[in-house]
């Protein structure tokens, strides 16, 4: 009973292994395919050879039946005995005999017993020259109950339907050999592609985020490709976990640690109660700062995840654009700022009007906030190569290329904004409407200033109307 338990246990391993199992679907496909290929080529071959022997029969048989119309029983025999004077394959068979069982001509010793039909084929064992020989007959009814057999010696037909047997089956066998072999060498490689994804994987699994699959050059590339694609996205999430970490630790702690501060001050030295209400003001502003923060966080998360793409809908930037053209021109004019619009006819995209005004809204604060009095903003918009390409432009003091490349993180603010009001959190905004939105946020030296550009596809029926 253990023996057959631990039997059991071993025909069952490699069924749960994948890369057995793959093997081995590979080798039977391979295995079938080639049987049913070699089955069909015995099939017609040997069936051609039965064709080729049977219409040689029949065109045989209606010759010699024109001879006996024309000429009778001599000149049917006189037929007869010319072809076996001329078989130098010995191949050919004929009998014919009359009423009362008489042979009259042919080299068949006598009517087969088992020939009883006249509109059929009988494969019959008959004995020629002291040995026996396989022969395909058929037999035909003449005038004056003469009866004709015409038939061929079918030996050499089988000893080539054993030869091509023999050769299909040795093939067979070569062709199993090989599957067998390229199905070790398919799970051989189904191995290294598995064990090279779990090596990755258990680096990763172990804090090693610089880890990835190398490429070999084959098909399984694809495969890499895709979980390094993963892994590089991985590690820029951590990274973006680490930074808004950080941030979160440095850029919440001044002002929370300031109402801290301010009220235990305003505890232990107000002396009026309009102190106390003061003080608790300053610390509610800077609490209610904090706040900000988190819900501005909270939509960046909503956006990265797509959960907002309920409000989409097919929308005319141009009225949009317009409306905050007017709404800005007077904060413009307060800062001593001059604001142009160049909007071009546009083609619709498919978004949330909401998200896409919050965004170019942050760009425009933006602009406004670190523009120098006495310069202008330009806020313009066309068609760019299939999408919508709305640009706001300053000439502030711009950015360096470190900053450009960092501008969109969380929290991050480049020395020239670290002495003015913010959160380092609206280029990221920006940045996930773009991504929610299918487009891209793209940041530039305007030379003075700085270019923050939104690219947003337009609809495909633009894009074929077009």
């Amino acid at each position: 009973m253990r023996a057959l338990i631990r039997l059991r246990k071993r025909v069952r391993w490699p069924i749960r292994s994948a890369g057995v199992n793959f093997s081995l679907a590979y080798g039977l496909v391979f295995v079938l395919s080639a049987g049913l290929f070699l089955s069909f080529i015995w099939w017609n071959t040997t069936g051609q050879l039965d064709r080729r022997v049977e219409a040689s029969v029949e065109v045989d048989a209606q010759d010699l039946r024109q001879r006996w119309a024309a000429g009778g029983l001599p000149a049917l025999a006189m037929a007869v005995q010319d072809r076996l004077d001329q078989n130098v394959e010995d191949d050919e068979l004929y009998l014919v005999v009359g009423p009362d069982g008489r042979r009259y001509a042919g080299n068949l010793p006598g009517w087969p017993a088992l020939i009883s039909s006249f509109n059929q084929f009988y494969e019959l064992s008959i004995r020629r020259d002291g040995f026996r020989t396989q022969a395909k007959l058929h037999a035909y009814a003449l005038p004056n109950n003469f009866r004709l057999i015409v038939g061929r010696d079918v030996h050499g037909r089988d000893l080539v339907r054993h030869v091509l047997t023999d050769t299909l089956i040795w093939a067979w066998i070569m062709i199993t050999m090989l599957a067998a072999g390229g199905g070790l060498v398919v799970r051989r490689i189904f191995r290294q592609v598995v064990r090279s994804i779990a090596r990755t994987t258990a680096a990763v699994a172990n804090g090693d985020l610089s880890r990835r699959m190398s490429l070999t050059g084959s098909e399984t590339d694809l495969v890499a490709q895709t979980v390094n694609t993963m892994l590089e996205r991985i590690n820029r999430l951590m990274d973006g976990v680490r930074q808004v970490s950080n941030a979160i630790a440095h850029d919440l702690r001044t002002p929370i640690a300031r109402a801290r501060t301010r009220l235990e001050d305003a505890s232990a030295h107000a002396e009026s109660e309009e102190e106390l209400r003061a003080a608790i003001d300053r610390a509610v502003e800077d609490l209610d700062h904090v706040t900000s923060i988190f819900e501005a966080l909270l939509r960046i998360a909503q956006l990265e995840a797509g959960a907002r793409r309920a409000a989409f809908t097919a929308l005319d930037l141009a009225p949009l654009l317009d409306g905050l053209c007017e709404l800005y021109e007077a904060s413009a004019e307060e800062a001593g700022l001059g604001l142009v619009a160049e909007i071009a006819p546009l083609a619709p995209v498919n978004g949330d009007p909401h998200l896409l005004q919050q965004a170019i809204a942050n760009l425009m604060d933006n602009a406004i906030k670190f523009s120098p009095q006495g310069t202008g903003i330009t806020l313009s918009a066309r068609l760019q190569q299939g999408h919508v390409a709305i640009t706001v432009s300053d000439q502030g003091p711009g950015m360096n290329e470190a900053d450009l490349a960092r501008a969109s993180e969380r929290f991050f603010r480049a020395e020239e904004a670290r002495n003015t009001p913010g959160s380092g959190l609206g280029l990221s905004l920006v940045q996930a409407v773009a991504s929610l939105h299918g487009g891209t946020f793209v940041l530039s030296s305007g030379s003075p200033g700085l270019r923050a550009t939104l690219l947003l596809p337009v609809l495909a029926s633009s894009t074929q109307k077009g």
